[in-house]
């Protein structure tokens, strides 16, 4: 499958990008860090622009990666390190996807082609790759926070260096940069912070609420303040009263310009409002920065920037070129083929048909329609679909809600991003037992965005709740039962699946739920167990295989449910074979192997031998999601080489 974004538009030729005059290639490999970026002259530094999107557009279209929002902070980044003294000054970037120029600038240059590759750069900020990243981020929302840490704890010390958060308007959809907002204005330790506010529209999809539908108001606003700024500067100039006059408007301002500016939410929370600016104007940047990062107060710095600026294609398609994968840099198209669709896309197609029957099924994410495979659906059923935007806490409330009032809510969230509602899960869900469905897509190993991306706690954190179903299908139709038994379950359910290609397994036609915790058995073999969940039963019918080659004979169990398990099944194949190998894309502790085991101490067993394969306590690096899984042994040569030295070590 080959997916194609739009080509260039109208005033965006390929040779704006490729045409690239020789003096601007020489710039950026005079940059080994900040200090050199300041003694570029200011006339030069749109070249350095042009050249600094020229080389993220090159590596990512070898690589893949966030593109689309680098693009737009290309000439911010410019104008934060050009005007102040980072790492001595501390500049806290939100999420971190837009964070490419940022890093050819802090001595990042050289290895900047190993950008999300194993062992190479991460995607995103992380204090342990370079002093200029102040805090490891990935997910949204927690630059003004974490700024104002630093900035308190630097007020503690006596250090004077500022503290710059830049947010996306995307992220101020999420309560957690509120609650840092809030708290800013309320101190009088945080007079060195900057919150750098950067408003393209968007976050990954288009925004959504009625915050976006307010700072979208920004460009009347703007040409208020451009007439504010040319009117000011005229009576300014009047001889002798020019000033006196200029300070009487000012005042006379001041009754109504919250009621036409998007300053006056801002300016609620006690800090001094700049902006809105535009983004891509680097003097007008510079001087502004220069003029405002002496200011003793909290200061917000509103700055419009276009996502995907300099590239035709990530312009026209922002939402594609938020995270993509390889592509042509001539055409902007897709190179990474694939026919077999992706769990994403049998969930869509599948939720989406379900509902066509069923009135109560409502769809719910967090600012990822298309990520989630709910395009379709939204566009099927706009009043039955709600995107709440980064905001998972209230989306899953919000779905309890509904729950309420008979409804099916399908709450669809990436498993990294559905840990920020532990405790709405938990509370306004589970409690009661509320017929929420969540369907966590990017379980497990996800690949080059990282230790903040892979999905790899949701057995942990969900199996615990009571009330809580967790499940997770080997293949596309074991996912289509799983969504259809979770319609039919009468209270919280938790399904899992991967990212990426599915097997290839024929799809179902007749849709028949599951029994709510029975696994089943695949294949028979009386040497010993291989019990798997999820993704990883492909891998262990496939270590089969490679025993059965050696002359080992292995049963291999889908254990279907993490909770409830099928103790019964569970019970009777250990007493019958008692070598087990439990096997998990997902943490060791508190995870699928962990609840056999307990399953087995609570059943009474004795004399069995059990080992269990998954991710062993610590933070999977970035890379290759097979290249990870085989690092790990999860992968068909990992298991049957597990498997070869337990029956080794039992002789």
């Amino acid at each position: 499958m080959r997916a194609t974004v739009p080509r260039y538009g109208k005033g965006t030729e390929l040779s704006k990008m490729t045409a690239m005059p020789s003096k601007s290639r020489d710039l950026l490999s005079t940059i080994q860090c900040p200090a050199d970026l300041r003694k570029i002259a200011r006339e030069d530094l749109p070249a350095l622009a042009e050249e600094l999107r020229r080389t993220i557009v090159e590596v990512v279209s070898r690589t893949g990666g966030h593109l689309a929002s680098s693009l737009g902070a290309v000439e911010l980044t410019i104008a934060l390190h050009y005007v102040f003294d980072a790492p001595r000054d501390k500049i806290v970037w939100d999420v971190g996807h837009q964070t490419y120029a940022h890093k050819l600038l802090t001595g990042r240059r050289q290895r900047f082609d190993t950008l999300r590759q194993f062992g190479g750069l991460s995607g995103f900020s992380r204090r342990s790759e370079s002093p200029y990243d102040p805090f490891t981020t990935g997910h949204s929302s927690t630059s003004i926070s974490a700024a104002l840490g630093i900035s308190c704890a630097k007020h503690i010390r006596h250090d004077d260096a500022k503290v710059i958060a830049v947010i996306g308007d995307g992220s101020l959809t999420a309560g957690l940069a509120y609650e840092g907002l809030n708290q800013a204005g309320d101190t009088h330790k945080d007079k060195d912070l900057i919150v750098v506010l950067n408003d393209n529209d968007m976050s990954i999809a288009r925004n959504v609420g009625a915050l976006s539908s307010f700072l979208s108001r920004k460009f009347s606003a703007k040409r208020l303040q451009e007439w504010r700024r040319e009117f000011g500067d005229f009576l300014k100039s009047l001889p002798r009263i020019g000033d006196d006059i200029y300070q009487i408007a000012k005042r006379s301002e001041e009754s109504f310009k919250t009621f036409v500016t998007p300053g006056m939410l801002f300016e609620a929370f006690n800090f001094d409002y700049f902006g809105p600016i535009n983004g891509h104007k680097l003097n007008h940047l510079i001087d502004i920065l220069n003029n405002i990062k002496n200011i003793q107060a909290p200061v917000l710095l509103h700055v419009t920037t276009c996502k995907g600026k300099g590239y035709g294609p990530a312009e026209s398609n922002p939402v594609y070129f938020h995270g993509c994968s390889r592509f042509e840099v001539e055409t902007g198209v897709c190179v990474d083929k694939r026919c077999i669709p992706s769990y994403t896309e049998v969930f869509g197609s599948t939720l989406l048909a379900l509902a066509q029957k069923d009135e109560r099924i409502i769809a719910v994410t967090a600012a990822m329609p298309e990520g989630t495979g709910l395009k379709a659906f939204a566009d099927s059923f706009p009043e039955r679909f709600f995107d709440v935007g980064i905001a998972e806490q209230h989306g899953v409330t919000f779905a309890a809600g509904m729950a309420t009032e008979g409804l099916r809510p399908v709450v669809a969230i990436y498993s990294t991003f559905l840990q920020r509602a532990y405790d709405q899960i938990l509370h306004d869900v589970c409690i009661e037992a509320l017929p929420v469905i969540f369907a966590l897509d990017r379980s497990g190993i996800v690949g080059e965005d990282g230790p903040t991306h892979h999905g790899l706690f949701d057995f942990a954190f969900l199996r615990s709740l009571p009330n809580m179903v967790v499940l997770a299908p080997r293949a596309e139709a074991e996912l289509q039962r799983m969504l259809v038994t979770a319609l039919h379950h009468d209270g919280p359910i938790a399904m899992r699946y991967p990212r990426g290609a599915a097997t290839g397994a024929t799809l179902n036609q007749a849709l028949a739920p599951l029994e709510i915790g029975r696994g089943e058995v695949l294949c028979h073999g009386n040497d010993l167990i291989l019990l798997a969940i999820g993704r990883m039963v492909p891998e262990a019918l496939a270590a089969r295989e490679i025993l059965a080659q050696e002359g080992l004979e292995a049963t291999v169990i889908d254990g279907r449910f993490v909770k409830p398990l099928d103790r019964e099944l569970i019970l009777d194949a250990v007493q019958r074979i008692p070598r087990l190998l439990t096997i998990e894309e997902h943490v060791l502790q508190g995870g699928f192997g962990s609840a056999v085991l307990e399953c087995l101490a609570d059943g009474g067993l004795i004399g069995y031998r059990v080992r269990r394969l998954g991710i062993p306590d610590l933070f999977v690096e970035h890379g290759p999601q097979s290249l990870l899984r085989s690092r790990y042994g999860l992968d068909a040569k990992g298991i049957a080489a597990a498997a070869r030295e337990m029956l080794k070590e039992g002789r």
